[in-house]
């Protein structure tokens, strides 16, 4: 369990003010010009050493990430790009930082900045968060007005312009390069790798892609030190991080908590546990849409973290806990995901623009069992030429539920045809 004292989002339900001078009573930009007087590489070592893993899904060292900028500003300017376009089913961690503590990321974009060199840093805020981005705005304008950024920030002698862009609500536009293309005002699909963003992003000019969650936890750490952060958690899956708990729970909410709490003692200390009761529990999808789902024998034991989580062939992703209880259909439930994944491909890739279609539509007819059983090998065999073989993950995000629900619930879906041709049968006796 998290002590209140290792919390880093201490206005994550709102209860102070979202303003500049609420932000310095809760210790934002306290010694920040401290921070900057550090060699640049220092603080990346420190970031490096705190083992702080990407917060948007990915789960890649944030230290390690930065580690790969060009060590010397060239001909080109290097810039921070914050992907705020949070669009995941069931994630809404980000949002409620960029409501209620926006002056935690923008510090945090100063910190990021100087450490990779940058001269700017973006936010690019999804399309649908119209009063999220009027907060921002309005906290960058209150930390330009306080000299934290700008021309000399924090009186370091850094320069660092920070710039709101909106996007439009693509789901692809989560992709790190398909945002990039989308800032520079092209349709939002994602780039081949290489050149990695850390060489040709933003304009072709070097450039760090971080998670909003990622990025204002840096002040933080920065302060409070690395072994603090590495302190909290379990050994390569440290710090404190916002759990989002939705679906049939009593209290659908945030909360940040460390990392490796078991998860039903975080769906039933902080949402007020299944409804109906833990008994009552059918599946647990731990990590945001696009994760293998998880059924009950698994959940009784698990624990919330990266690895923990990858040992049982799912992932925490966003952190984004969706409970379904029994009265859930659970078919339906993985159809609806695949509906979505279909209508949000970028189209760009064969097998994701195809196959995402060809999927929905089965698994349209396995929700009503209009389907033969030997059709769920075959979903699973398409799955498994999507998953590996498009540019960016959107296809692997599309096959992966389908490829929970066959491995731990078939029985259910040939059951579903079982009694659908049974029916048929008497009808048609009839």
């Amino acid at each position: 369990m998290l002590k209140d004292e290792d919390r880093i989002f201490t206005n994550l339900y709102g209860w102070f003010g979202s303003d500049i001078m609420s932000a310095r009573r809760r210790g934002d930009w306290s010694n920040t010009t401290e921070i900057l007087k550090m060699p640049a590489e220092k603080i990346i070592d420190v970031i490096r050493s705190s083992g702080l893993r990407g917060r948007g899904g990915g789960g890649f060292l944030t230290g390690l990430k930065w580690s790969f900028m060009p060590k010397e500003i060239k001909e080109r300017p290097h810039y921070l790009v914050v992907n705020a376009d949070e669009s995941e089913p069931g994630t809404c961690k980000d949002r409620e930082i960029m409501r209620h503590d926006p002056h935690k990321l923008i510090e945090g974009c100063l910190i990021s900045g100087f450490a990779i060199r940058a001269s700017t840093g973006f936010i690019y805020i999804r399309g649908e968060f119209y009063n999220e981005s009027l907060i921002i705005q309005k906290a960058i304008e209150e930390a330009y007005d306080a000299g934290l950024i700008g021309k000399n920030a924090c009186g370091s002698g850094y320069d660092f312009d920070v710039i709101l862009h909106r996007g439009a609500g693509a789901y692809i536009c989560g992709e790190e390069t398909a945002l990039l293309e989308s800032m520079e005002g092209k349709k939002g699909q994602p780039r081949l790798k290489p050149p990695f963003p850390a060489s040709v992003g933003l304009y072709g000019c070097p450039t760090t892609v971080n998670n909003v969650e990622s990025i204002a936890v840096i002040p933080t750490i920065m302060r409070r030190g690395s072994e603090w952060f590495a302190s909290i958690g379990r050994p390569n899956n440290y710090g404190p991080k916002i759990f989002s708990i939705s679906g049939h729970v009593n209290n659908p909410c945030n909360v940040e908590e460390e990392l490796g709490i078991p998860l039903r003692e975080l769906i039933d200390k902080h949402a007020g546990g299944v409804i109906g009761g833990w008994n009552n529990l059918l599946a647990v999808i731990p990590g945001g849409s696009s994760v293998p789902l998880l059924p009950k024998s698994v959940c009784n034991e698990i624990l919330m973290d990266f690895d923990s989580l990858r040992e049982v062939q799912s992932g925490l992703g966003t952190a984004a806990v969706i409970v379904m209880n029994k009265q859930t259909d659970i078919i339906k439930a993985i159809a609806r995901l695949t509906a979505f994944y279909k209508h949000e491909s970028c189209g760009q890739c064969t097998p994701c623009r195809e196959g995402t279609a060809w999927m929905s539509r089965v698994m349209e007819r396995m929700v009503r069992g209009d389907a033969d059983i030997e059709e769920i090998d075959t979903l699973e065999d398409v799955t498994r030429q999507i998953e590996g073989h498009t540019i960016c993950a959107l296809g692997d995000a599309a096959a992966w539920p389908i490829q929970g629900i066959i491995r731990n619930f078939r029985p259910e879906m040939e059951g579903r045809i079982t009694a659908y041709k049974a029916s048929k049968q008497i009808k048609n006796s009839t």
